[in-house]
């Protein structure tokens, strides 16, 4: 068990105000994988005032030059890949090779492209006989979610240090431990003290601590949409910007002119899209909708595309799908299951309780429901498990409809043997991103909500515009 018992504070680590640790457990074993600092409101003010008397200096400090401390961190997380791998799929359940892929590979992408674009970008303009210029928006508090912790915390830290912000990072209690190793690294590279801050802790005391500090100017937030929208309340009492990345409820919409071969390949794709990290993905595509006469096709395959799926250690060779996170994750997903049989959704594949053989860990049979309602609620509600849920829908204007009817808008897709088609169907769904004819995942595009889905957009100049102030100089 390793155990971290101090904080980051103005380039130190230091001993938080309280005594109080938190456990971080293991999903594959349920034990106890590490301790964390319990930080209070207390830590949280002095790490706040350190980035506000770092902001000054860092802000002036040439975008090269903050380039070249973003370069040197993406390099040491590669250093530390397999460690850090490690840990995550320990955390969050996830198979230990995709978990290097996209638990650290993608992280290291950010802090790489976050240095790239600090050069590169132009951060003023001349707009007639005024000088428009962007300049950092100040000190950013940070509160990530455990999914994808680090590919979150890179998405944010990096992202606002290039721009030239000094950040407060609050990890998720759930997956801290790749943040502390963030942290180590920063420390070891000397990144200069105040411009990031490490404060672990619970949401209600040292989230909510961020999101009304007077000394915060922005708060990006990644998480649950209820926890989004506490945090949006406490950030409007002194109007800081918030950017929002919440939940989904993501349609993927297999169009009526698929052949069969297709069709079988949309259904299969679908359902591994619906699976990624067991589920534990807010742009998932959990709803797959089909035309109403091929139901018992696309059942048919997604069936025996989940059934085939090898649930178990994340560490295992052959694995697809390990455990979820935490065993309050485990047992809402299983509520989740109970509401669709009881509310009539035909179960196609998996169901109640644990895959044979695994009674420790927190692991969840990967399900299909079919013939599922628009209204039902695991069509509704945002499930964060291996559950999938087949629509048949009656024509294309249908589908579009089902597809925008929920109150969630972060992804999508949309299949079509005529791509022209599915382009145009895709601009049809209110939704920030839209994979078409399985479109492969871009790391430097735009990502990010329409709806309750969130505020913002993250990634590429699209999130370092995220985190700069727009100044108008009148010459």
């Amino acid at each position: 068990m390793t155990t971290y018992d101090q904080i980051y504070i103005n380039g130190a680590w230091s001993a938080s105000t309280s005594t109080e640790t938190i456990d971080v457990i293991d999903s594959v074993t349920e034990g106890v994988m590490a301790t964390i600092p319990s930080g209070t409101a207390a830590d949280v003010d002095a790490a706040v005032q350190a980035a506000v008397a770092a902001f000054d200096g860092w802000a002036a400090t040439p975008v090269e030059e903050r380039a070249k401390y973003l370069t040197r961190i993406g390099d040491a997380l590669g250093a530390r890949m397999d460690e850090i791998a490690s840990a995550i799929s320990r955390e969050t359940g996830m198979a230990k090779w995709l978990s290097q892929m996209v638990q650290v590979g993608l992280p290291i992408n950010s802090f790489n492209q976050a240095a790239a674009l600090a050069e590169s970008y132009s951060f003023e303009e001349t707009l007639g006989s005024s000088l428009v210029v962007r300049e950092p928006i100040g000190v950013v508090a940070c509160i990530t979610p455990w999914n994808y912790p680090l590919h979150q915390i890179a998405a944010k830290v990096a992202y606002a240090m290039a721009a030239g912000c000094t950040v407060v990072l609050k990890p998720s209690e759930v997956a801290p431990i790749d943040a502390f190793i963030l942290a180590e690294i920063i420390h070891e590279i000397g990144l200069p003290a105040g411009v990031f801050n490490l404060v672990s802790g619970v949401g209600p005391v040292v989230g909510e601590a961020m999101a009304s500090h007077p000394g915060v100017d922005m708060v990006s937030f990644t998480g649950s949409t209820r926890a989004g929208k506490r945090v949006a309340q406490l950030g409007a009492e002194t109007i800081k910007k918030i950017a929002l990345e919440l939940g989904g409820k993501s349609a993927n919409v297999l169009l009526a002119d698929l052949d069969e071969a297709g069709f079988k390949k949309a259904v299969s794709d679908g359902v591994g899209k619906a699976f990624l990290n067991s589920g534990q993905t807010c742009s998932a595509l959990t709803r797959m909708l089909v035309p109403k006469d091929r139901l018992a096709e696309a059942e048919a395959i997604a069936g025996a595309t989940a059934s085939a799926m090898q649930v178990g250690d994340p560490f295992a060779e052959g694995t697809h799908l390990g455990p979820l996170a935490s065993a309050a994750q485990r047992d809402r997903v299983q509520g989740y299951i109970q509401r669709g049989i009881d509310e009539g959704a035909t179960l196609v594949a998996g169901g109640l309780g644990a895959p044979e053989g695994l009674d420790v860990g927190f692991y969840v049979r990967p399900t299909v429901f079919s013939g599922v309602s628009p209204e039902m609620t695991i069509a509704q509600e945002e499930i964060f498990g291996p559950v999938l849920s087949i629509l048949p829908y009656e024509d294309e204007d249908d589908a579009v409809r089902i597809a925008n009817g929920v109150v969630y808008g972060l992804a999508g897709g949309v299949w079509s043997a005529d791509k022209a088609q599915a382009e145009r169907v895709a601009r049809r769904l209110r939704t920030g991103q839209v994979e078409v004819n399985g479109g492969a995942f871009n790391a430097n595009a735009p990502f990010g909500g329409y709806k309750q889905s969130g505020i913002g957009r993250e990634y590429g100049h699209f999130g370092l515009e995220e985190f700069l102030e727009i100044k108008s100089l009148q010459l």
